[in-house]
């Protein structure tokens, strides 16, 4: 449930690599044989279109060394992406050709509906980097949320796997390339802080907290605890040498690479950072507001609001909506503290539900364990419920984790990484448990359900498990199809059986209005000059969160304006579409056909969306 797709948003930051300069060459090559032209000759539009998509994709990603280790592939592995904005004007470019010739090559109306789906997908991602590159410098590029100074570690602990010697030599040399992005990244925050965009001074205080803790213990100083990436490097040669894939003399050597690597380039470019942001901070907002004060704040923030929801609703509509559906919620709460038999009003038992002490873990390990105890018990009931709303069902495993000790935060938001595409690596949903008194029993049903089945780990599986449609809609991303789905999935467990205990169904409803209160929040925030505190005021007295859990949520919405309101917008969608469904096809709906179809293409825009399930309303009912 509160949740921050955080590998989507890095990935977003990595898109920026070199093209390949043969990219746009898509006609017949001079090493094609008249056999193979006569062959392509012979395919359908439709069958020439995905042979297209699947070569471009590839260029593509060949020109993203992390998207392929993501995808559990090794090519590459030794290599890290260019983060300089000339490289992201580059992959602008290579992405403008391949729109020009997929418009120019292919006729439209002799594509099947699915083919169809796929080319104007591909147009729309286009669309939307054009769009994006109007506001190139108006985001943040370091954040306390979103910041890759956390994230690159992450991903050399946890995504680079090292099963040889020559992968402990490419995480050596990675080193290097996460020293490398660190410093063109912090370039380009310098650029935007002339510009006058910076984040406030909370989001400094995080950046410095969690690149000072990278770079603390061994062997960047003479203390008796390792810093996360030697502690990793030096766990990961052990399993080398334990599996006999090497000598000891030959790990020596490897540990002694990994020290210099680290000492020599990744500690001075952590370094770099955090003294410039040490030089830099007293120039940020201590009195946190949205963008809407920055250089053209307006129009970039309703740019944010249409890239995340793929709709071209105002934030006036957005900030309508939001309050219309915590008034409905309300609704449904008290009806579920009158059934529990409480007496006060509703914020007395919203009172009760924060500080009743049965309603919280110990603040320790053994509660922090409870908690991940108890999360699986419930996703292992609900996953054998699935088949009965679902003809489609993932193969991916998923398994519950805290989250790192680097990058814990209090009352941060939980969220889900998904696992490689050949189930090499299984799907994570990570906690912050550094606090306990953050994370309510009440709330963590529906985030369970939201992260994991029927939610994101479901819904990121199938996508990546496709094999009917092109491999670019399997790792495609839109926030409010993935999110609104997310926030859908929690409803639907209640349908499966879930939320059998009242309270639990009450944490489901805070879950809801958590996302509803986010739309007036977030559109406060950054169209209606609201500052810091006055969205944490908003959000306390509409709806029984932690204050910790507040604040950082708060601090989240301010440093990535939109996002979080595609939640809400993504599942009122699903919501309208499943009705439509409904009264169209009366008695011949059948619900796992319905989520077959919003699962079964992969992530797409609403609209494109709504095209996809209106075809299927159309084929169920000229079937007998």
């Amino acid at each position: 449930m509160k949740k921050a797709f955080l590998w989507a948003s890095a990935i977003v930051v990595m898109a920026g690599c070199q093209p390949n300069t043969d990219a746009t060459n898509s006609n017949q090559s001079p090493s094609e044989s008249p056999a193979q032209v006569a062959a392509v000759k012979a395919m359908s539009e439709s069958e020439r279109l995905n042979q297209w998509f699947a070569e471009k994709y590839e260029q593509q990603l060949q020109m993203s060394p992390l998207m392929m280790t993501f995808l559990g592939r090794k090519d590459k592995y030794d290599q890290f992406d260019d983060l300089s904005e000339q490289a992201e004007i580059e992959q602008l470019a290579w992405m403008k050709a391949a729109a020009e010739e997929l418009e120019s090559q292919f006729d439209y109306q002799k594509l099947d509906q699915d083919a169809k789906i796929s080319y104007d997908i591909w147009l729309y991602q286009y669309s939307q980097a054009l769009k994006n590159d109007k506001f190139r410098n108006s985001g943040y590029v370091f954040t306390q949320m979103q910041g890759v100074q956390a994230f690159f570690p992450q991903f050399l602990i946890n995504f680079h796997k090292v099963e040889d010697l020559s992968d402990m030599q490419a995480y050596i040399k990675r080193i290097g390339g996460v020293s490398r992005g660190i410093s063109q990244l912090l370039e380009r925050a310098q650029s935007r802080a002339k510009q006058g965009v910076r984040p406030p001074r909370f989001a400094y205080e995080g950046v410095l907290q969690q690149a000072r803790g990278i770079i603390a213990g061994q062997p960047f100083s003479d203390v008796e605890q390792a810093s996360p990436l030697w502690a990793d490097a030096q766990a990961k040669v052990a399993k080398l040498v334990e599996g006999e894939k090497i000598d000891q003399a030959r790990a020596d050597q490897l540990l002694a690479d990994v020290k210099k690597a680290l000492n020599e380039q990744l500690q001075p470019a952590y370094q770099a950072l955090v003294t410039w942001f040490e030089a830099d901070i007293d120039n940020t907002d201590i009195v946190a507001t949205g963008v809407g004060k920055q250089p053209n704040g307006e129009a970039y923030y309703n740019h944010q609001l249409n890239a995340h929801t793929t709709t071209d609703l105002t934030a006036d509509e957005v900030h309508n909506i939001g309050l219309a559906e915590v008034a409905r919620i309300q609704k449904e709460m008290v009806a579920i503290k009158d059934k529990v038999g409480f007496e006060g009003d509703l914020k007395e038992f919203f009172k009760f539900i924060k500080d009743d002490k049965r309603f919280y873990y110990n603040n320790d390990d053994q509660g922090r364990q409870g908690y991940i105890d108890d999360t699986e018990a419930y996703l292992d009931a609900i996953n054998k419920q699935l088949p009965k709303f679902f003809g489609i069902l993932p193969k991916a495993d998923l398994v519950v984790k805290r989250v790192e000790p680097f990058r814990e935060q209090d009352g941060a938001a939980q969220h889900y990484f998904p696992g490689a595409p050949d189930g090499s690596r299984p799907g994570v949903y990570y906690a912050h448990l550094s606090d306990m008194n953050a994370m309510p029993k009440s709330e963590m049903e529906a985030i369970a359900y939201h992260e994991g089945n029927p939610g994101h780990h479901m819904q990121i599986s199938i996508a990546q498990e496709l094999t009917s449609v092109p491999e670019f809609r399997t790792q495609a991303r839109f926030t409010v199809y993935s999110e609104g789905w997310g926030l859908y999935a929690e409803l639907l467990a209640k349908e499966m059986g879930g939320y059998q205990d009242d309270y639990s169904d009450f944490g489901r409803l805070i879950t809801e209005i958590w996302r509803a209160v986010r739309l007036v929040v977030d559109t406060g925030l950054h169209s209606k000059g609201w500052t810091e505190q006055q969205a944490i005021d908003y959000f306390k007295d509409n709806a029984p969160v932690a204050y910790d859990a507040i604040v950082s949520e708060v601090r989240r919405y301010i440093v990535w304006p939109g996002q979080a309101t595609a939640y809400k917008v993504g599942m009122l969608k699903i919501l309208e579409l499943r009705a439509k469904a409904e009264k169209a096809l009366g008695d011949k709906f059948d619900i796992r056909g319905f989520h077959d179809t919003v699962l079964g293409g992969g992530a797409m825009p609403l609209a494109i969306l709504e095209t996809r399930v209106d075809q299927w309303i159309a084929k169920v009912q000229a079937s007998n």
